[in-house]
């Protein structure tokens, strides 16, 4: 009998290691593209949050002065990023918040969460607020970047919710078309908070940039759904003060890969 509990307990504690190592294994997942395409996309679930692998690379971040709708402070330059990286997969919602928003809302993002109140949770969960020069790498596509104006496509009503189609709401997260990556909701939706605060970008190339280290605003990227298209571009730029509550503001989560 004591044999048979031996091996038992045995058997039950590889499977809890084999269990406990597989929460946080990529997965492969070979999915539809935007250009009708078929792509492999890497997926992680870290601490209950769905993660995309972002791989190192160097792209330009910035739009040329040829984009329609550009602003002055989105001046091309080289940036480097030398480590791989997870960001999650869509907006953190409601439910992984932990916030009631009602019957049906569970999915939408979550808003009205400050700049310090999304940094204290993304901490709480192991990992942080990604940086702007993080958050437009991965909206870009990566190294699998096409180099399209809105996160997967050159048509934002396909990748994002805006002022034309939202029916001025946010919408659950994960019902549009995923960039390059298989990222989805980066343009649209919800702003999203970034770490940084804003600045200036500087003119020569850099090498895994975290911005000022004062300011008055943090970084918001993305666009929202009470926003015209050319707010929804991945190269442009928001800012807000980071005490600010608003119903159009959300943010996703950063993690290092081990």
């Amino acid at each position: 009998m004591k044999s048979c509990v031996k091996h038992l307990s045995a058997v039950m504690f590889v499977f809890l290691i084999l269990f406990v190592a597989g929460c946080n294994d990529e997965e492969d997942y070979t999915g539809g593209s935007n250009n009708g395409g078929e792509q492999t996309f890497h997926y992680t679930t870290i601490q209950g949050i769905e993660c995309v692998l972002v791989k190192a690379g160097t792209f330009t971040m910035g739009s040329p002065t040829s984009e329609d709708d550009r602003d002055n402070n989105e001046t091309q330059h080289k940036v480097t990023i030398t480590q791989d990286y997870y960001i999650s997969k869509y907006p953190i919602t409601n439910s992984q918040y932990g916030i009631n928003a009602g019957a049906g809302k569970e999915n939408h993002p979550v808003v009205n969460v400050n700049w310090t109140e999304a940094n204290d949770w993304a901490k709480s969960k192991g990992g942080r607020l990604p940086t702007e020069a993080e958050w437009e790498f991965a909206a870009r596509g990566g190294v699998n970047s096409k180099g399209y104006i809105y996160s997967g496509s050159n048509n934002l009503g396909t990748v994002g919710w805006n002022f034309g189609n939202s029916g001025n709401q946010t919408h659950p997260v994960g019902q549009k078309q995923p960039n390059e990556l298989g990222i989805y909701d980066m343009s649209g939706n919800v702003w999203e908070w970034c770490n940084d605060w804003n600045g200036a970008y500087p003119t020569n190339a850099v090498t895994n940039p975290t911005g000022p280290s004062t300011g008055v605003n943090r970084v918001l990227r993305g666009g929202s759904w009470e926003d015209y298209a050319s707010d929804c571009r991945v190269a442009n730029r928001g800012n807000q003060n980071p005490s600010v509550n608003v119903s159009y503001i959300g943010f996703r989560v950063a993690f290092p890969r081990n």
